[in-house]
């Protein structure tokens, strides 16, 4: 046998992979910058119920005990980070957070560089750190990074599926599972992607043969996904839905759009809705009818919640029968807007959270008071138009080389363009239209633009450089 076809030395291999472990344990590191920054984890007001109710699931689910948790926030992300923080510290769901992203995307490199592996996934992750939003998310303790950790894994277990090891696969597929748990968002995101692979297996009978198996994978574990939380909702509220409890997002939205405002100033006369008691003061924003204290939903006693949660779709299938242009128009734009919106931002000081801290973290509020964030001086401004032009940029790269890559047969980069491209479009759709504008939702995701153009640079610059070598030769 010749040498350049002996066999790995096991010592090698070890050493290997102690180099790329220490690779990812570096990255993770640097992806907790803007936490280094502020001196503490990024918070939100649902951090504070995403911290105080890991406790409160955990006990009805195990001991049987049935108390107050927030209807409206991802008990599985709770019961997920509850075993790193025991409510003590938030930073080890950080930890969590830098590590799962600093893995997957290990993994997406592995799967499109074969040389110099190590320096070029410390390179991408340098630029997604201080050129995107990731490091912003992976600071903040919500479950927003956990989307583009679901969408990659996605990838990986479809187009990427022979780079990945046994335990891999299985480690991902759990991924998958939680990262649809962990917010609404992702699991309507991740059906769509099932829908989508769907589409690309029945239209094409090369995808069919080549990633018929990781398909079918990923959609089964969205399924279970589905069945797990129609499951816990039946044993926590007794009630067999996915989205048991949650505030009447669409009522508050086509209200706010004006055609469902519009339909109950026309109809309430000969209706008997509970919202038909507001029809005289109906706010102008879905956030002051859901959120503002004085507002409809906010100042409603628990009885009137559910009546205006059980009228919520009448409402909106009679809006949409009523003026389905003007609604169409309406979601359309906000859609638009929300595509276009996603300023690093939402890391203000918030004087319920603060005081709440202490709720569900004992002595945690003392360590949050030395923040940066306490005194409203995170300074997101400079790296959101930082981001925003890498943005642009990386879509300009993507977009011009996109034919090139179907010529040269690059199917793992249009596997990663095929998940990454829609999704982008459709979080814009499932959160601006049907939920609010919010510059967070698109910037929790619009990352994964950056990284599929230096994917796509690296992936150029392999190929130029073999085919170079292969010329020498």
């Amino acid at each position: 046998m010749s040498a350049n076809h002996s066999p790995v030395p096991a010592e090698t291999l070890r050493e290997r992979r102690k180099r790329h472990i220490f690779a990812i344990f570096f990255a993770a590191i640097g992806l907790c910058w803007p936490a280094f920054l502020n001196r503490y984890p990024l918070l939100y007001p649902d951090s504070i119920t995403y911290i105080g109710d890991g406790p409160a699931v955990a006990a009805a689910l195990f001991l049987h005990r049935f108390g107050h948790f927030g209807w409206q926030r991802s008990a599985f992300y709770s019961l997920g980070i509850l075993p790193f923080h025991w409510n003590r510290s938030p930073w080890p769901i950080v930890a969590v957070h830098a590590l799962l992203t600093a893995w997957v995307l290990w993994l997406v490199v592995r799967s499109m560089v074969s040389r110099g592996r190590t320096r070029s996934y410390l390179l991408v992750v340098c630029f997604l750190s201080g050129l995107s939003s990731v490091a912003w998310f992976v600071s903040f303790v919500v479950p927003d990074i956990l989307g583009p950790a679901l969408y990659l894994s996605i990838y990986l277990l479809v187009f990427a599926r022979e780079t990945l090891s046994r335990t891999e696969r299985w480690l991902l597929a759990a991924l998958v599972w939680w990262g649809c748990l962990a917010h609404s968002t992702h699991l309507l995101l991740g059906v769509c992607v099932c829908v989508l692979l769907g589409g690309l297996l029945a239209l094409s009978r090369r995808a069919r043969m080549r990633f018929w198996r990781g398909a079918a994978q990923v959609s089964v574990i969205v399924v279970l996904a589905v069945a797990s939380q129609l499951a816990l909702n039946l044993f926590l509220f007794g009630k067999l839905s996915l989205d048991a409890g949650r505030p009447p997002l669409l009522m508050a939205r086509v209200i706010a759009d004006g055609p469902g405002r519009l339909y109950l100033e026309q109809n309430c006369p000969h209706l008997s809705w509970s919202i038909c008691k507001h029809v005289a003061n109906l706010p102008q924003s879905e956030d002051d009818f859901l959120w503002l204290p004085t507002g409809i939903f906010s100042s409603a006693t628990e009885a009137e919640k559910q009546e205006l949660r059980r009228e919520e779709m009448p409402l909106v299938l009679a809006t949409v029968r009523a003026f389905p242009r003007e609604q169409l128009r309406a979601s359309l734009k906000n859609a638009w807007q929300q595509l276009l919106y996603f300023e690093i931002a939402d890391f203000g000081n918030s004087s319920w959270m603060e005081s709440s801290l202490n709720t569900v973290m004992p002595g945690s509020e003392t360590s949050y008071r030395r923040s940066l964030q306490s005194r409203n001086e995170v300074p997101s401004d400079f790296f959101s138009d930082l981001a925003e032009w890498t943005v642009g940029l990386s879509l300009l790269v993507v977009l011009g080389m996109m034919p090139l890559l179907w010529r040269w047969r690059a199917w793992r980069l249009c596997g990663m363009a095929f998940i990454v491209l829609p999704v982008i479009g459709l979080n814009a759709v499932l959160t601006g239209a049907l939920s609010g504008i919010d510059a967070r939702y698109q910037a929790r995701v619009v990352w994964l633009v950056p990284l599929l153009a230096v994917m796509v640079v690296a992936w150029g610059m392999e190929r130029y450089w073999g085919n170079r070598g292969r010329g020498v030769a």
